[in-house]
């Protein structure tokens, strides 16, 4: 996790922050729609998770979830790359649109390796 350059760390807790809120900003619309929250909640807590991750490892920030919200988070970070991989291959080369999934993808999948990282030192 050393190894990512300056603005790859930049890049990728400002699309994971901007991700949280998008979520939050949903889920509140769902609320108020009466709609079921159970998924973007989900999604929303898992993008909280990594995106904290990511601060304690780069930053120093607090992180402290146990081994149970890290595994569940990793999964439900899994399970939102492919929906991002489909986004990207819609999206017309060179769009703005285009460069925000391909950052969302690449700090989704630091996100789910910090957690990896995590849950191996943990055993």
């Amino acid at each position: 996790m050393n190894t990512i350059n300056k603005e790859t760390k930049v890049l990728s807790i400002q699309s994971l922050e901007s991700t949280l809120l998008k979520l939050t900003n949903a889920l509140n619309s769902m609320k108020e729609k009466g709609s079921n929250t159970t998924l973007v909640e989900k999604r929303m807590n898992a993008v909280k998770v990594g995106l904290k991750s990511l601060k304690n490892d780069w930053n120093g920030e607090a992180f402290s979830y146990d081994e149970e919200i890290i595994y569940s988070a990793k999964e439900a970070l899994l399970n939102i790359i492919p929906s991002i991989e489909k986004q990207i291959a819609k999206a017309k080369e060179g769009s703005s649109q285009k460069t925000l999934n391909e950052r969302r993808l690449t700090a989704m999948k630091l996100a789910i390796q910090s957690l990896e990282n995590r849950l191996t030192s943990a055993s």
